[in-house]
């Protein structure tokens, strides 16, 4: 049985799923491959991980980096599964393009090289989107992409992370100390 639960976020509704103990899909509600790892028979109902999942959401569009993961489980194929893997590493305020993803799956399975475009067909199909954070994936030399949310939502989230590591940053520049306070 799958569960689900709606988050009312600044940039609209979210349906959060799981599987009664880990999220298994975070989608903008209307994007692109909805609900596309939820089960037909699912029902509403407030679950620890979904208790998790909003308090993440929360300190996330407060514009914080949440400092934790909620417990996930990837239904996907072992291809995807490694992709999201490495887009789980992109720290909150940065990128990285769909080539350098490309080059550290080919490295790592010890090829010479791998497809861009097979990277973006797993980025498009994350499924727990925001936490394993696709939307900070840009094309070559950092062009905005799609994104299965949609591209004006894409702009939001990066520049709402960039001006949120501006801010910081700035502080830590002024102020040393303000880092030890954070």
């Amino acid at each position: 049985m799958n569960y689900i639960w709606h988050y009312d976020s600044p940039l609209g509704g979210i349906t959060l799923a799981s599987d009664g103990e880990a999220l298994v899909g975070l989608w903008f509600d209307g994007q692109k491959y909805f609900a596309d790892t939820l089960d037909i028979e699912h029902q509403e109902k407030m679950l620890p991980v979904f208790k998790d999942t909003c308090r993440w959401l929360d300190n996330y569009f407060s514009g914080k980096e949440p400092g934790f993961t909620p417990k996930l489980s990837m239904r996907t194929t072992e291809y995807r599964k490694r992709v999201w893997q490495i887009l789980l590493t992109i720290p909150f305020g940065k990128t990285m393009s769909y080539g350098e993803i490309a080059a550290r799956i080919a490295k790592d399975m010890g090829l010479k090289q791998m497809s861009a475009q097979a990277v973006g067909g797993a980025v498009s199909h994350n499924s727990i989107s925001l936490i394993i954070p696709c939307h900070r994936v840009v094309g070559a030399g950092g062009s905005l992409t799609g994104y299965a949310g949609g591209i004006e939502k894409k702009v939001w989230l990066l520049q709402m992370e960039k001006d949120t590591c501006s801010k910081v940053g700035s502080i830590w520049q002024h102020n040393p100390q303000a880092k030890n306070n954070l």
